[in-house]
């Protein structure tokens, strides 16, 4: 595991949950004259090196972007090397690792998509490491931002046509019941690899206030000095939520007490 001597930020400026769409894969391969699942397994390290590194600075929430929707469309053979490779993963002795570093793992997306074989591994995983109190590691899985706002407005939907709830008092606060997330605090900061400027469908009612980091690296080569730079990055900016004058990295977050307007 690669590590860093350069100065990490304070406790205090660094932030509470950091989202990552890890980008780069077949590009890394490509320039290395490889196949594109070597990239993915190279891939598959890096998501483990950024684990630990928010393990070592007590970050208590990590989400990872591994399977988008628009996935699906990438050639069959690629889809299968990737389905095989979550499976290798979920089932790797990893898995019980992070277990006694006290880790919590979850899934979130339309994992109905996928194998009997890999959701019934995803299932074990999250019982397993359910009760766990240190970090909180997410895996989005055939997951899209637009998918889970819809899906959001259904089950709010059901609850009107069941008489649980009235259609007037449907808000922000009712649907952050029901969004993906919607129980652990909104990401804090996003880093894309890979040399991309957009979020591409990624968490798009969570991002509402996040900070977006964009990096060159890609995904493979975005080892624990990388994730250093983009904290001290974190570190310098100011969030205001709509404030004129809010303190830096308040806890103040939209919805968690805050008046702020956009």
């Amino acid at each position: 595991m690669h590590t860093t001597t350069s100065i990490k930020p304070d406790a205090g400026q660094l932030p509470q949950h950091v989202a990552v769409i890890m980008d780069g894969n077949n590009r890394w391969a490509r320039v290395k004259g490889l196949a594109g699942s070597a990239g993915h397994r190279a891939g598959a390290e890096a998501a483990r090196e950024v684990v630990y590194s928010c393990l070592n600075r007590g970050i208590k929430y990590l989400t990872l972007f591994a399977f988008s929707s628009e996935n699906w469309l990438r050639p069959n053979k690629e889809v299968r090397s990737l389905m095989a490779l979550f499976l290798a993963v979920l089932k790797h002795k990893e898995i019980m690792q992070l277990h006694r570093n006290n880790v919590r793992l979850c899934f979130i997306g339309n994992r109905e998509s996928f194998a009997p074989v890999l959701q019934r591994h995803m299932r074990e995983v999250e019982a397993l490491t359910q009760h766990n109190t240190g970090t909180v590691v997410t895996v989005a899985a055939d997951y899209g931002g637009q998918w889970d706002i819809a899906r959001a407005a259904r089950l709010l939907a059901e609850q009107v046509k069941r008489g649980e709830l009235a259609a007037a008092d449907i808000d922000v606060a009712q649907m952050q019941k029901v969004i993906s997330l919607g129980d652990c605090r909104p990401p804090d900061l996003c880093i894309r690899t890979g040399g991309e400027s957009r979020i591409s469908n990624f968490l798009l009612w969570q991002f509402a206030y996040t900070e977006l980091c964009f990096t060159d690296c890609y995904w493979p080569d975005f080892d624990d000095a990388q994730f250093e730079l983009a904290m001290q990055d974190y570190g310098r900016r100011q969030r205001r939520f709509g404030h004129l004058d809010t303190p830096s990295h308040s806890d103040e977050l939209p919805g968690k007490g805050s008046t702020s307007s956009a």
